[in-house]
């Protein structure tokens, strides 16, 4: 069991506790130097950070990275809406299977794309249901990727939510009728540094969603956060995010840190982490 450490000063950000729900620790751009990404968000006050597997072979690469940092890195399996011209079930599902077997949190990323439109729009839907059945069976949640297919979107989280199944729209900067679709489901919503850009402008969104509900991610390597926005981003910066969406929230950045390491540990069954 990993010993939690107490948050230390970071330059330019405050002290708090987070957890990093949504990361590609696993990517290549970080081939390099995960372990030192991994020690700097633990000296920022990250209390564990979740590894995303986009694909089999992303999560297949997340999983020793989390075999090595022990109740902190955690890593998840699934099938991005992009590949989903690619998903074969007779194939993917036993391999997902396999990977909730053997330590996965989470099914995902998964969800729909209709902004990039790589995969064909039904075979997007195909390969989301096929996780979200799995999630069910599982008992795992799901991370759902969303962007310009809001209709297909709610109408699929309010079927799941009626199932049972447990959810976070990651990276979420839709509209607020989706994320009161997904709230009303019991899933979660997760924001990312795109929240502290200069075109940021619906701090609304930030408060609609209630303090047992709200995540905050990295989305690392991408989507670096003000002061950093243009570099490689870490996990480490997600503490600038906290800060922005505390701001609009009216609360201490110490407060929703506590808040969304809660939420992280209750919703991925982190029972590792020590809060």
């Amino acid at each position: 069991m990993a010993r939690c450490r107490s948050p230390v000063s970071f330059p330019g950000i405050v002290m708090l506790r987070f957890v990093d729900s949504h990361t590609h620790l696993a990517d290549p751009a970080f081939a390099d130097d995960h372990g030192a990404v991994v020690e700097r968000a633990r000296a920022a006050g990250a209390v564990a950070m979740v590894a995303i597997g986009e694909s089999l072979a992303a999560a297949a690469r997340a999983r020793p990275i989390a075999e090595a940092h022990p109740g902190f890195v955690f890593w998840t399996a699934g099938v991005h809406p992009h590949d989903a011209a690619e998903f074969d079930p007779a194939r993917d599902v036993p391999a997902l299977e396999k990977a909730m077997h053997d330590g996965a949190v989470a099914l995902g990323e998964c969800g729909l794309d209709y902004h990039y439109d790589h995969s064909p729009r039904p075979l997007q839907r195909r390969a989301f249901a096929e996780q979200l059945a799995l999630a069910a069976r599982a008992g795992r949640p799901v991370v759902v990727h969303t962007r310009e297919a809001e209709d297909d979107t709610a109408a699929m989280v309010r079927e799941a939510g009626s199932a049972g199944i447990r959810g976070v729209l990651h990276c979420f900067t839709g509209s607020h009728a989706l994320a009161s679709a997904a709230l009303e489901a019991g899933w979660y919503i997760s924001f990312s540094g795109i929240v502290t850009f200069k075109k940021w402008d619906d701090d609304a969104l930030l408060r609609l969603v209630p303090d047992d509900r709200v995540l905050v991610e990295s989305d690392a390597p991408y989507l670096a956060p003000v002061p950093n926005r243009g570099k490689r981003n870490e996990p480490a910066w997600v503490a600038h995010t906290v800060a922005r969406v505390a701001a609009a929230r009216g609360v201490a950045p110490e407060r929703l840190g506590d808040l969304i390491t809660a939420n992280a540990i209750r919703f991925f069954a982190l029972s590792e982490v020590q809060q």
